[in-house]
């Protein structure tokens, strides 16, 4: 397991937080003996963490180790990197390079593995920001269940806006009420939605209509890779065209 010598780098908290020891720890959980191999990697990692705390200046005289593993199959080199690229939130990627070794092989090269590792880096990246986003998402997913089941006295089905006019000492009194139990109801609806009560509901939703004015993006593949760009100007072709705007039954609320 390699890793090159950059300063943004992707550190999660727990390594920020783990001593060698308890990196050590953490590896006995999955692999057992090779107890050296298990202490350097945890060493490597503390100094690595360290080394981002330094003074810029200082940091650049100082070059984290990389590691290199060696032995024979079984002994857990794969699970080691995989566990510890895991604690500190890097990608991974295995390569097994005895096929290089084998007489009249061809296959990957050196660029499909950098774009591979890149497309796992890019996903580790994207699972991160779920995850954060994801308790604001299954709010914004309630409201907007709510909205569809309740909408909001004054609007319109489609919620352009409110029915305006002039109004009275009396008529505001109304309003303050109606808003009051409409908040009171609203509140009911969504209990009843958290445990699960309109789990059977149907509602009805506006499919999204792809915009015509945004521009798919192509890949860049090589010279062995012919079908697939096909295949991918038959997607961007079908992209481009414009679709009918349907609507759609969504039966299940539960988030």
């Amino acid at each position: 397991m390699a890793n090159h010598p950059i300063d943004q780098e992707l550190t999660s908290p727990a390594e920020e937080e783990l001593t060698p020891r308890e990196i050590v720890a953490k590896l006995d959980e999955h692999i057992i003996s090779q107890k050296n191999a298990k202490k350097a990697v945890a060493i490597a990692l503390r100094n690595r963490t360290r080394r981002k705390k330094l003074d810029p200046e200082m940091r650049e005289e100082i070059y984290p180790k990389n590691i290199i593993m060696i032995g024979p199959t079984g002994v857990g080199k794969t699970e080691i990197a995989r566990r510890l690229s895991k604690l500190c939130g890097a990608p991974f990627l295995k390569v097994e390079a005895t096929k290089y070794t084998e007489v009249g092989y061809v296959g990957r090269d050196v660029e499909s593995m950098i774009r591979d590792l890149a497309v796992i880096s890019m996903n580790l990246v994207k699972q991160e920001f779920r995850t954060k986003v994801e308790e604001t998402a299954k709010q914004k997913a309630e409201e907007a269940l709510l909205d569809i089941l309740l909408p909001f006295p004054g609007e319109n089905k489609h919620g352009s806006g409110q029915i305006t006019g002039f109004a009275t000492s009396s008529t505001l009194a109304d309003e303050e009420d109606r808003k009051t139990h409409f908040l009171e109801t609203r509140e009911f609806m969504r209990k009843k939605l958290k445990t699960g009560k309109l789990d059977d509901q149907e509602v009805e939703l506006d499919l999204p209509n792809p915009s015509v004015s945004q521009v798919p993006m192509l890949q860049v593949f090589g010279a062995g890779n012919l079908d697939d760009l096909d295949n991918q100007l038959q997607n961007v072709l079908g992209d481009i065209l414009p679709k009918k705007i349907k609507k759609g039954n969504l039966k299940s609320l539960k988030l």
